[in-house]
């Protein structure tokens, strides 16, 4: 115990002179070992060092131990992890070797760990591969190890080869080498080997563990098969709050907002003993923003502040997409102002708002506030960005973030950039520039970027270059319907007709049908949901007889119907009748008959606003004085007075 008696005031003389004052910090003390104490209390001394962080001490007396024990190199690595310094994690395994622990699969396993927090992966290897006794402690430790670092494909083969010496897996080992079939890029080779993992846990009767459960349904969802993920989670014996969310977070990332909301009102209803987490109620707000399910978002709101979740990022993160998304643009931005703390995720939420609702040089502003506020800008910082200028039309500005990425932020630009630029260009029919941009690319177009390619192409029905996007989407993506619909429509606006026929033909000869476009509505509290029909649903007689009144008196207003869109060599009147079903008119005319005066309906729609339903809903929003906001799958329109917020540019 060290204590201090306090100085006495004293006078001194003019001509004293200072001596310096002796320090009053307590001596550092050093700790040695004892030469005469058993080798178990000296083990026990630098045990003791590592659990209260003294890592530095406990390595100068682990120099001096001849006989250091299991338990001391297993805090040490646990300590060196703590510390964050791999230089002494790699000094402790050099002393460990020398010591003859070489060959200890259990030391060997904390090893693996160890480097793998470090993201030393080929020491990682290093370790697994000169042990000989490998356990499956050992196997699954470099699983984890693997998979947190992406490798999945190795740990597959691993895996494999794991099985056919008859090493046995257990619980663990099946979590980890489903997390490897997500790990790597999403390949059907992957899933395959997914399925397979399934069909060995059900034979060896690990059905019943909820955690490799629920990891099954993490990577069917990863690979977007729905049903298989509903299948899993609805067969469980047992489920946890982990469960319901994996299965939430399922439908929300599927395109199952819907789906997303009634699992989450079912978890509430039916299982008290459960509280959802803040994992939950991302997936939740995420589901409530993809269908602009105002009234939900704010009830959902209400309970993450009982329950005091508005201090977690991602939560608060998700909230602002969520009011974004919904329309209400202030409250995300007031949301956003009233955060404590805010990391790029929150910025990032913020930028793609104001990118979604068109207001790109505002999220141009955003994006250079925060990096100004010193916050490292992220890939998706510049999908955000980018998205944003494209939306707004902002060409120059675009490509001066998009050559900013590696120069000044040492990020290399990845598909999705690539798609932005495309997409950037294509919009403003700059169509050969964005080719140029394709042909110069260093990694593999892929889907994405040829995709917007063909987006664009639609837009300005540049039926060369469809043809040539089209042809590459063929090939990466036999099976996707959409990418033989929109050739299929550029070739029917230029008056090609055969062409026409012929996508036609090959839609049917891979069995493929068109997607049919969709729309949601919240009404009261409820969603309703819509879908695009060529002929009349008597359950819908009263939305369409509203429709053909209105068009007639829009026409006397000078709406003129944009039958273009049909793929069909027909008359007007025929065509006509059809645009007339699409969704999102349907949409339109349900919140017309529901809402009431001065209420603002709100839509989103699982496609792109065709021409016709976007002049349409420019003379309704006149014509019955509405305030009438669309979300389309690529951006907002908010409709008033006969103008649309995104200026005819989309």
């Amino acid at each position: 115990m060290w204590a201090f008696q306090s100085p006495k005031t004293t006078l001194l003389p003019s001509n004293a002179t200072f001596l310096p004052r002796p320090s009053l910090k307590p001596p550092i003390c050093s700790i040695t070992l004892n030469p005469t104490a058993s080798t178990a209390d000296n083990n026990k001394l630098i045990q003791s060092l590592c659990k209260q962080g003294n890592l530095t001490q406990a390595l100068e007396l682990l120099s001096l131990e001849p006989n250091p024990a299991q338990h001391t190199y297993e805090l040490l690595i646990l300590s060196c992890t703590h510390q964050n310094s791999l230089l002494d994690a790699q000094r402790v395994h050099r002393h460990l070797l020398e010591n003859g622990f070489d060959q200890d699969p259990f030391l060997a396993t904390k090893l693996i760990n160890m480097y793998s927090f470090f993201d030393s992966i080929d020491n990682a290897r290093k370790v697994f591969d000169k042990t000989r006794n490998r356990t499956i402690y050992v196997y699954n430790a470099l699983f984890r190890a693997l998979s947190l670092a992406g490798h999945g494909e190795e740990v597959l083969n691993m895996y494999r080869r794991m099985n056919s010496i008859g090493i046995p897996s257990d619980r663990f080992t099946y979590t980890y080498v489903l997390k490897a079939c997500v790990a790597s890029e999403c390949f059907v080779s992957l899933l395959n080997k997914g399925r397979e993992i399934h069909a060995h846990i059900l034979r060896h009767g690990y059905d019943g563990y909820v955690h490799i459960m629920t990891t099954l349904v993490d990577m069917y969802a990863k690979f977007g098969c729905v049903s298989n993920a509903s299948c899993v989670f609805n067969q469980m014996p047992v489920k946890n709050v982990v469960s319901w969310s994996a299965m939430i977070a399922c439908y929300a990332k599927n395109g199952k907002a819907f789906e997303a909301l009634e699992l989450f009102r079912e978890l509430m209803l039916e299982t008290q003993d459960l509280c959802p987490n803040s994992v939950t109620m991302v997936s939740v707000l995420q589901a409530c923003a993809a269908l602009a399910a105002l009234e939900q978002g704010r009830l959902i709101h209400g309970y993450i502040l009982r329950k005091g979740l508005d201090s977690i990022l991602p939560v608060i993160s998700a909230l602002v997409t969520m009011y974004a998304r919904c329309g209400k643009l202030e409250l995300g931005q007031r949301v956003f102002d009233q955060m404590d703390k805010r990391d790029v995720v929150s910025w990032n939420s913020l930028i793609s708002s104001y990118g979604v609702h068109g207001f790109g040089k505002k999220a141009i502003g955003i994006f250079e506030e925060m990096t100004y506020n010193g916050v490292e800008p992220s890939p998706i910082s510049f999908v955000s960005v980018l998205g944003a200028c494209s939306h707004a039309g902002l060409v120059d500005e675009g490509k001066m973030l998009f050559s900013s990425m590696h120069v000044a932020h040492g990020i290399c630009p990845s598909v999705e950039h690539y798609a932005c630029m495309v997409d950037l260009l294509g919009r403003a029919n700059r169509l050969e520039e964005a080719a140029k941009i394709i042909e110069n690319m260093r990694i593999e177009p892929g889907p994405k970027v040829w995709g917007s390619l063909l987006g664009s192409c639609r837009i300005h029905c540049n039926v060369e270059l469809a043809e040539r996007a089209s042809i590459r989407l063929f090939d990466l993506e036999p099976t996707n319907a959409g990418n033989y619909v929109l050739l299929a429509d550029i070739y029917a606006e230029a008056g090609m007709w055969d062409g026409v026929k012929r996508v036609k033909k090959l839609l049917e000869a891979r069995g493929l049908q068109k997607v049919p476009g969709r729309s949601w509505i919240e009404v009261k509290r409820k969603i309703y949901s819509f879908v695009s029909v060529d002929e009349v649903n008597p359950r819908m007689e009263q939305l369409h007889a509203l429709l053909v009144k209105l068009s007639m008196e829009l026409k006397e207003e000078g709406y003129v119907p944009q039958t273009k869109v049909v793929l069909y060599d027909l008359k007007a009147a025929e065509k006509e009748r059809i645009v007339l079903g699409h969704s999102e008119k349907l949409a339109v005319a349900f919140g017309l008959i529901n809402s009431s005066k001065g209420e603002v309906i709100r839509i989103t729609k699982s496609l792109r606003l065709c021409e016709d339903c976007h002049s349409f809903t420019k003379f309704i929003s006149k014509f019955a004085n509405k305030e009438i906001l669309v979300r389309d799958v690529n951006r907002f329109h908010h409709f008033r007075d006969g103008v649309c917020s995104c200026g005819d540019y989309w």
